[in-house]
């Protein structure tokens, strides 16, 4: 039996639940990926394959740092740029990550902000 790699795995994950997932025009789907030091979100149009809205912790203005601190502040930035682009309601892919940590705090911070999923 071949050993798979945690990325691998993360990536099985991400297939499994990308089979019932898909965001519209009128509820993109907002998908998160974590890394060891930054955490990144975008807003994506799955039907035309365009990246509407993004933010990470790697942005000079954010002063986000890649714990769950951080992971709120980029989640209430992202949701700032979504409301800006006239979105309110979207899709929350975890990316094959637990809900959990950062990703949750991402998502809490993108839902006080006013994001609705």
């Amino acid at each position: 039996m071949a050993t798979s790699s945690r990325e691998e795995l993360r990536a099985a994950r991400h297939k499994r639940l990308r089979r019932k997932l898909s965001g519209t025009p009128e509820r993109p789907r907002l998908a998160v990926h974590r890394s060891l030091k930054h955490i990144r979100a975008q807003i994506i149009d799955d039907t035309t394959g365009l990246t509407l809205v993004a933010a990470s912790s790697i942005e000079k203005g954010l002063d986000a740092a890649g714990n769950v601190s951080g992971a709120k502040l980029v989640g209430t930035k992202i949701a700032e740029r979504a409301k800006e682009k006239g979105i309110s309601a979207v899709v929350f892919d975890r990316g094959g990550f637990k809900y959990h940590g950062r990703v949750a705090s991402l998502a809490d911070g993108a839902r006080e902000a006013g994001l609705e999923f």
